[in-house]
């Protein structure tokens, strides 16, 4: 199974944020959109960096909420790790096991196609594991 795959189901649409913006807009925005991460791109939509839940909470935690007003940008994780679409689901779930990290951006040919989390890597493999129990238990049953 590829990232491909994944992002085949899921779509590939990317909340993105500039800098610039406060982080409560980042916070607001992956809480209407229903997504765990954001990407910040500058003005020419190049990724700088991906700022997430973890994020917040550590932010919130040390500093209160007046951190929520700063720019989102002095916040997030700097160059990501990515990975690419043609990838398989074991080696990024792997990489982010390995890593500590529960988002990572899809790149392809320079350009950000998507984006997985170790949510949507782990359901399909639930699904794979029993959509192979089910053919596996058809065909025992038939012979």
């Amino acid at each position: 199974m590829l990232v491909s795959d994944i992002l085949a189901k899921k779509g590939s649409k990317i909340f993105k944020i500039l800098p610039s913006k406060a982080m409560i807009e980042a916070v607001q925005g992956m809480a209407a959109f229903k997504v765990g991460a954001v990407l910040v791109v500058d003005d020419k939509d190049n990724t700088l960096g991906i700022f997430t839940e973890r994020d917040v909470t550590r932010c919130l935690a040390a500093h209160g909420a007046r951190i929520l007003e700063t720019p989102v940008g002095d916040h997030m994780t700097p160059d990501p790790m990515t990975c690419r679409a043609s990838d398989s689901v074991a080696s990024v779930m792997s990489s982010m096991s390995t890593h500590h990290f529960r988002h990572m951006p899809v790149m392809d040919g320079g350009k950000m196609t998507g984006i997985v989390s170790i949510r949507d890597l782990v359901s399909n493999s639930l699904e794979r594991a029993e959509f192979e129990a089910e053919a596996l238990r058809a065909y025992v049953t038939a012979g």
